[in-house]
C-alpha cells in the first residue's frame, strides 16, 4: 500500500483541527446572537424593570437555555386576527345594544345608592375595557357542580339553534359524560354545537373528552393553541382559562368551574373542589358570545354563525364583560381590580384559590386599609398547587402587618374567585389573583352592580369566614427555617407560577 501524499495528510490534519474550531466559533457566535438578541427583546418589550433585568440576565448567563426559556415562557404576546375583525364589528351579528347601555348620569338617577366613587369606577372600567355597562340583566349564583352542571344540562337540552361551550378543563368522567351526552343529543337534533377546550387543560384527567365528542353529528370540537413544532411551540405557557357556555344567545353561564366530577361534592369525590358559577340572561349574554366567537375564530379562522336572536331584557343587574389575555394592550383585569380597591369605602371581600399579588395590587390593598377599609381575604387551607402555596405564604406577613386580614378556609379545596366591594360591586369569573391569570392566561370576568346579589355573595363570604382560621404573623414566624427558605425560594419564581 502506498503512503498518502504529504499534501493530502497535511490537509486532513489541518481540517481535523480547523473544522472543530470553526464549528465551535460558529456555535459561540450563534449563542451570542441569541443571548444578546433575546436580552435586547426583553429590554424593549418588558414593562417591569425587574422582568427586564431578570430575563436579560438569564439570557446572557445561559446563552442557549436562557433564550429558549425566554421565548417559551417569557414572551406573552399573541396577535389575533379576531381583534381586527372585532374592531370591524364582525362579531356583533347585527344585534343592537345601544338601548341597553347606561351612562353615569342615568345610573346616578336610577341608583341613588351608588356613591360617587362607584361612578368613577364605572368610567375607569369603560375606558380600560372599551365595553359599555349593560342594563337589564339577571345573574344567579350556582354553588359547585352540584348546581351548575344540572342547570347547564337543562339549558343545553332546551337549545333550539346553537350551543357554544368553552372550558379550560373538560374531563370525560361521570359528570363530564352527562354534559357531553347533552351536547351530542343537541347536535343530533340539528343544533349547531361548538366546543372549544384548552389544548393543555384538556389533557387533564384520565378520560379526555375528545373521545366522547369527536366525530359526533352536529358537534364541532376544537382545542385552543395545540402544541406544535412551529412558532406555537413558544406559546405553551399561554392558556385559555375561560369558562363560558351560551345557549341560543339568550342564556349564558360563566365563572370558575371546570367540568369534572371533582366539582360535584354530593358524589364524595376523592379530591373535592368547591367553586362558584353563574347563570346569566340579558344583554350580557351577547358579550359572552362575542368572546367565544373571537376565540373560536382565532383557532379555526373565519366561520359562519347561526342567526342570533334580539337582545331581551331579563332583570335589574348592571353588567360589563371583561376579557383579558396576552393579546390585550395592557393588563385589563389588574387595572380594574386596582380601580375597584381604590374606590372602596367600607369593605373589600376576596375569595381566591391562588394569591400571589403584584406589587401594584399589594399597594392598592394596603392603601385601602390605610383609608379605613376592612379588607378580608380568604384562601384555601391547602390548594392543589403546593409551590403556589409556598410562594403565597412568603408574602403574607407584610400584608398582615398593614392590617389586611388573611384567613384560610378548611377543606375541601376552594377554587372560588370573588371580589365584593362595599357590598355593592362584584367582580366574578375565571381569573385568580396571581401572575398567570393577570398576565399570561386568557381570562373572562364580569363586573356586576346588583345589591341583592352582592348581599348574597357577601353573606357567602361571611359564612366561610366564620369557619376559617385567621393567619397571624406569629404563626408565619413559627415555620421552621427550612420551610421559610423553601417558601422564599418559591417566591422568586412567582412571576412564572
Amino acid at each position: 500500500m502506498k503512503p498518502a501524499p504529504l499534501g493530502s495528510a497535511f490537509l486532513v490534519s489541518t481540517a481535523a483541527v480547523v473544522l472543530p474550531t470553526l464549528l465551535l466559533t460558529g456555535g459561540l457566535i450563534v449563542a451570542a446572537i441569541l443571548a444578546f438578541g433575546s436580552a435586547g427583546h426583553a429590554l424593549l418589550h418588558k414593562r417591569d424593570p425587574r422582568a427586564q433585568f431578570s430575563w436579560g440576565l438569564t439570557c446572557l448567563l445561559l446563552p442557549i437555555a436562557g433564550p429558549l426559556f425566554y421565548w417559551s415562557f417569557g414572551v406573552n404576546r399573541v396577535e389575533t386576527r379576531a381583534r381586527q375583525w372585532q374592531a370591524r364589528g364582525l362579531f356583533s351579528q347585527g344585534r343592537r345594544l345601544e338601548e341597553h347601555q347606561s351612562s353615569a348620569a342615568e345610573l346616578r338617577d336610577s341608583h341613588p345608592e351608588m356613591e360617587e366613587p362607584m361612578l368613577t369606577l364605572l368610567q375607569l372600567s369603560r375606558r380600560v375595557t372599551g365595553k359599555p355597562l349593560l342594563t337589564h340583566n339577571k345573574v344567579e349564583l350556582l354553588h359547585n357542580g352540584d348546581e351548575a352542571y344540572p342547570a347547564m344540562i337543562r339549558a343545553i337540552e332546551g337549545a333550539k339553534s346553537y350551543v357554544f361551550l368553552m372550558s379550560y378543563i373538560f374531563i370525560g368522567d361521570t359528570a363530564g359524560e352527562k354534559v357531553a351526552d347533552a351536547l351530542v343529543r343537541a347536535g343530533e337534533r340539528g343544533v349547531d354545537v361548538r366546543v372549544l377546550i384548552d389544548a393543555i387543560g384538556g389533557r387533564v384527567g384520565r378520560k379526555p373528552i375528545r373521545k366522547l365528542l369527536e366525530d359526533k353529528k352536529g358537534v364541532r370540537l376544537e382545542h385552543f393553541l395545540p402544541p406544535s413544532l412551529g412558532r406555537r411551540l413558544f406559546l405553551l405557557n399561554l392558556r385559555n382559562h375561560r369558562k363560558i357556555l351560551i345557549v341560543d344567545g339568550v342564556k349564558g353561564f360563566t365563572g370558575g368551574i371546570n367540568i369534572g366530577s371533582d366539582n360535584v361534592l354530593e358524589s364524595a369525590p376523592i379530591h373535592p373542589i368547591q367553586d362558584l358559577h353563574f347563570s346569566m340572561q340579558g344583554p350580557i349574554v351577547h358579550t359572552l358570545e362575542e368572546v367565544f366567537t373571537e376565540d373560536w375564530c382565532f383557532r379555526v379562522g373565519k366561520d359562519t354563525w347561526p342567526k342570533a336572536p334580539p337582545v331581551v331584557a331579563a332583570g335589574q343587574a348592571l353588567c360589563r364583560g371583561i376579557k383579558d389575555g396576552p393579546n390585550e394592550d395592557f393588563e385589563t383585569l389588574q387595572w380594574i381590580f386596582i380601580g375597584a380597591l381604590s374606590c372602596s369605602r367600607t369593605s373589600v371581600r376576596i375569595l381566591t384559590p391562588y394569591f400571589i399579588p403584584s406589587r401594584e395590587l399589594t399597594s392598592a390593598l394596603r392603601a385601602a386599609v390605610l383609608r379605613g377599609v376592612s379588607v378580608q381575604i380568604i384562601l384555601p387551607e391547602k390548594s392543589n398547587l403546593p409551590i403556589v402555596d409556598w410562594a403565597s405564604s412568603s408574602m403574607l406577613s407584610e400584608m398582615i402587618a398593614f392590617g389586611i386580614e388573611i384567613y384560610r378556609q378548611p377543606s375541601p379545596f376552594s377554587h372560588s374567585k370573588l371580589l365584593v366591594v362595599d357590598d355593592f360591586y362584584l367582580n366574578i369569573g375565571s381569573a385568580n389573583l396571581d401572575p398567570r391569570s393577570l398576565q399570561l392566561n386568557f381570562e373572562f370576568n364580569v363586573e356586576v352592580y346588583d345589591p341583592d346579589l352582592a348581599k348574597q355573595l357577601g353573606d357567602h363570604h361571611r359564612e366561610i369566614l366564620s369557619r376559617s382560621t385567621a393567619v397571624s404573623i406569629e404563626s408565619l414566624q413559627q415555620r421552621n427555617l427550612p420551610v421559610r427558605l423553601r417558601d422564599a425560594a418559591a417566591k422568586l419564581l412567582s412571576p412564572y407560577l
